[in-house]
């Protein structure tokens, strides 16, 4: 039978990566690299989850889809015959570039594949920014010459953020990570990403990283301007707070505050995902039980019974489901 799962972290050296997975999550950090992005759970040929805990530690998620697809995913969909999401915790210690994820309309013709995501805002820097959609007033025509001119950014609408704040970026939207952020990023399986600008350089290897002009131009939805960050309220019963911050025909992600004397009951039946925010929790199913510190994941297979979680200290945590 499967059991609530852990992966072992996929670590991605990026040019505006930093030190702050280490530093807040204890990330690995490898000497030298410039650490970007925690591959949390993962299914794709750049990278694929392993198993680090009970029976099937050292099995990965492409062996699960293959042997154990329908108890893991119960009625959900899969995506092309592969787990359909991809978590991540990102460190932006510098801007990402300004950039653009191809919709379902068009994406195949292009070669990619669609990618709808939402950031959740774990650390923030006095000052930080995220780039999202258009300012009121841009074209086509406008956004075409300001790329000409290498003053696109000033297309983009910037948004100040702090802890907590919370992003959904269908495909389509324009965006880009401001400098001094750490997010944790829920995603369709797709790794697909066209840049617009890269604020002028280079990558890893010295060289200016490619920009992909042409594609953009046929992904960016021009009517979408000036998105909200997400606005939810909050609902509490028996000492505990919940809100749902995206329900799309992909994923719904709520976000849980636990205090130390409530108690989170999870009915089985459906695959979901938790990942602890912050603060520590203990989550029990039949015999088993696992603890999740801040920047773990853990996935439940549909087949799992109930299961429950608790915390000794304040905690905030993401419930992922299909």
């Amino acid at each position: 039978m499967l059991y609530p799962l852990q992966f072992e972290p996929i670590l991605k050296e990026r040019v505006w990566g930093g030190n702050h997975l280490h530093r807040l999550y204890g990330k690995p950090a490898p000497t030298g690299l410039t650490i970007g992005e925690s591959w949390e759970i993962t299914d794709r040929p750049e990278g694929v989850s392993v198993i680090r805990n009970g029976p099937l530690a050292g099995r990965d998620l492409r062996w699960l889809m293959e042997h154990h697809r329908a108890g893991l995913l119960g009625n959900a969909a899969a995506q092309h015959n592969h787990f359909p999401l991809l978590c991540k915790i990102l460190d932006a210690s510098q801007k990402l570039s300004l950039q653009v994820h191809p919709p379902a309309s068009v994406a195949a013709r292009l070669g990619g594949a669609p990618k709808t995501e939402m950031w959740f805002i774990a650390h923030a820097e006095p000052g930080a920014e995220l780039y999202a959609g258009l300012r009121h007033g841009v074209t086509r025509a406008l956004f075409e010459s300001r790329i000409a001119d290498g003053t696109v950014a000033d297309c983009f609408h910037r948004l100040p953020v702090q802890r907590g704040d919370v992003m959904f970026l269908p495909s389509g939207r324009v965006h880009a990570l401001g400098a001094g952020l750490v997010i944790f990023e829920i995603q369709q399986n797709s790794d697909t990403t066209y840049r617009v600008f890269d604020w002028n350089r280079v990558g890893l290897d010295g060289k200016p990283r490619d920009l992909h002009i042409e594609q953009s131009l046929a992904c960016i939805d021009f009517s979408d301007f000036e998105p909200s960050l997400v606005q939810a309220p909050w609902h509490t019963a028996h000492e505990l707070r919940r809100k749902t911050l995206v329900r799309s025909d992909l994923f719904q992600v709520d976000q849980i505050a636990l205090l130390p004397q409530s108690i989170l009951a999870i009915e089985g039946g459906q695959m979901r995902i938790l990942a602890a925010v912050e603060g520590a929790i203990q989550l029990t199913s039949g015999t088993y039980s696992l603890r999740l510190a801040a920047g773990q994941f853990c996935l439940l297979p549909a087949t799992l019974p109930e299961a429950s979680v608790t915390s000794g200290t304040p905690a905030t945590l993401l419930d992922i489901t299909l």
